[in-house]
């Protein structure tokens, strides 16, 4: 078993889904509507199959604030969506200049041999980008 995608309702389709295309190099997958309950969604996969489907319902309100890991552990549910990547420094600065907000810069992980960073997509969502075995660069 592998995980296909991770879910996250946005408040503009077509922003989000530039956004995640221009800072993780995903391209657009299946786009859909459901009409009698006001959705739409696009997924934003990797050459493997593997992303993010981005929602946007009519009505939808904010959701809680996670603005960093701690805040984000406080509060049970959805917390945050990560990526592996070959190189951590460049993922992380590739999606800062896309319009990312910085969260935590690259840092050794918790769990040994790895190397992670925080930032937070155009709707202040929670991401997590992971290197294994990477060498540690600039913190």
């Amino acid at each position: 078993m592998r995980l296909h995608h991770a879910g996250l309702s946005v408040p503009d389709l077509e922003r989000s889904l530039d956004w995640y295309c221009r800072a993780f190099d995903l391209s657009e997958g299946y786009r859909f509507e459901v009409p009698y309950i006001g959705l739409r969604g696009v997924f934003a996969l990797d050459p493997h199959g593997a992303g993010v489907e981005l929602l946007e319902k009519s009505g939808a309100l904010p959701g809680v604030n996670r603005a960093d890991p701690p805040s984000a552990n406080s509060v049970h549910g959805f917390n945050h969506v990560c990526f592996e990547v070959a190189d951590l420094e460049f993922a992380y600065l590739r999606a800062l200049a896309a319009g990312g907000t910085e969260v935590w810069g690259p840092r050794d992980s918790p769990e040994p041999g790895v190397r992670m960073a925080y930032l937070s997509d155009l709707d202040g969502n929670l991401i997590e980008l992971i290197q294994r075995g990477g060498q540690a660069g600039p913190a």
